[in-house]
């Protein structure tokens, strides 16, 4: 028997960073990217039967009684964390989480989380949050949500549980460096609205855009940004993607196109078969003259890897910062019949030049760290340092560079790379004489 099935979404994500009430790593496309059809041969069904027996004798002998949906998704769970890290089974819960966070917009308290030893940990408060306004600030460890410890929490069981309608209360347990005990924090939760893309002049006339993930509305924002930084008569571009663990697919080439020319090859990706699909740019390229500087980090994933690599081999814009995180792969998520969903790797995605970034990064063409004190740092964590992570089939082997540790947060005066990027963006017009002269 053969059925065909038609993934709706191919999402692109990082899996150590999550918002609660914000989102849950990051990369979304909603497109036809068809997978082959799904058949059951007679020695599948065989191994099947194998797999209902151990149910059989679970619900029949287990010590305490148990539900044969827990027990399928349970199974379900192993089976796609025997993947790579990308791939999961997600509960109706999780997966209806999934489909909220493109939207930018839920009920929450506002705290972007991640792991840092053992326990969640606070990345950062977002501006104007219930979180931002009772004081949590990055580095603080959240050791109890409504006073269940959060040691061996996932990211996704936290999200849950910070997230809730407006309005109604949840307490988190908050532990800082040089806190004698932990303090509890009791937080309303309000209607967080993740502003995608951000803007500003700096400088006099350097336009400062800064996109902290790619969703629905982020193409549109941009345009609107720009239009604005237009009007100021801002003489350069400054795109900040420090961060940004990605989100749409047609959010990475839509804002993309805003910087190439029309007909431009921004990103390709290849499924197992070795079917190709590209994505080119459709728009009129307004800003595709303007000096462009684009700041990048171990955060920069996914989405944001294919703008700042579409930008780099195109010549477009210098690429400043750190190596990104080195995710190359593309996930579809297939929703199922009971509301679950699962998110699996189908393909892996190319820069225009045919180059896979998988566990090895976009490389600035200038590296600038930025200094990491004691007590406001983190580990950095890439796509390389994740079990069961894809191979990059275009290399032999893995240089492992030695252990990295990066800021939590720094101030704009502390902001070498910010600072780096104006520098070259006000050196422009200069360079441009000398290569005339030359």
């Amino acid at each position: 028997m053969t059925k065909s099935v038609r993934f709706w979404v191919i999402w692109m994500i990082l899996p150590i960073v999550a918002l609660s009430g914000i989102f849950i790593g990051s990369g979304v496309i909603i497109g036809k990217w068809a997978v082959k059809s799904v058949s059951a041969e007679s020695d599948t069904y065989q191994e099947l039967k194998l797999f209902t027996e151990v149910i059989s004798i679970v619900r029949s002998n287990y010590v305490e009684e148990v539900k044969t949906k827990d027990l399928i998704y349970g199974a379900l769970k192993g089976m796609l964390n025997a993947l790579d890290p990308h791939s999961s089974f997600m509960t109706p819960d999780l997966f209806k989480e999934m489909k909220v966070d493109t939207k930018g917009e839920f009920g929450g308290v506002g705290i972007q989380i991640g792991k840092k030893g053992g326990f969640i940990t606070v990345i950062s408060p977002i501006e104007d949050t219930p979180a931002y306004q009772a004081g949590i600030k990055a580095g603080d460890a959240i050791v109890k949500i409504s006073g269940e410890t959060t040691e061996k929490m996932t990211l996704y069981d936290a999200v849950s549980k910070m997230r809730g309608p407006k309005g109604s209360k949840v307490t988190i347990t908050i532990m800082r460096s040089d806190w004698k005990e932990p303090k509890d924090f009791t937080l309303i939760r309000d209607t967080i609205k993740v502003k995608s893309v951000k803007y500003k002049v700096i400088n006099g006339d350097i336009g400062y855009v800064k996109i902290n993930q790619f969703q629905e509305k982020t193409v549109a924002d941009l345009v609107k940004a720009l239009g604005v930084l237009r009007e100021k008569k801002v003489t350069a571009i400054l795109l900040d993607l420090r961060n940004d663990p990605g989100g749409l697919l047609q959010g990475a080439v839509g804002v993309a196109e805003q910087f190439l020319p029309p007909n431009k090859l921004v990103v390709y990706i290849k499924d197992r078969a070795g079917e190709k699909k590209e994505f080119v740019t459709e728009g009129d390229g307004k800003y595709e003259k303007l000096p462009m500087v684009v700041l990048v980090n171990e955060g920069s994933a996914s989405a944001s890897e294919i703008v700042a690599g579409a930008l780099k081999d195109w010549n477009r814009a210098v690429i400043v910062g750190t190596t990104t995180f080195g995710k190359g792969s593309v996930q579809s998520v297939l929703p199922l019949s009971d509301g679950s969903g699962l998110r699996l790797t189908t393909a892996r995605y190319y820069t225009p030049k045919g180059t896979s970034i998988q566990n090895t990064g976009i490389t600035p063409d200038i590296v600038v760290k930025l200094k990491a004190e004691k007590g406001n740092d983190r580990p950095v964590m890439r796509e390389k340092d994740l079990k069961g992570h894809l191979d990059n089939e275009q290399i032999n082997g893995q240089d492992q560079d030695e252990p990295e540790a990066a800021p939590l947060e720094v101030d704009e005066k502390d902001d070498l790379q910010l600072q780096r990027a104006v520098d070259i963006l006000k050196a422009w017009d200069v360079m441009k004489r000398f290569n005339k002269a030359a």
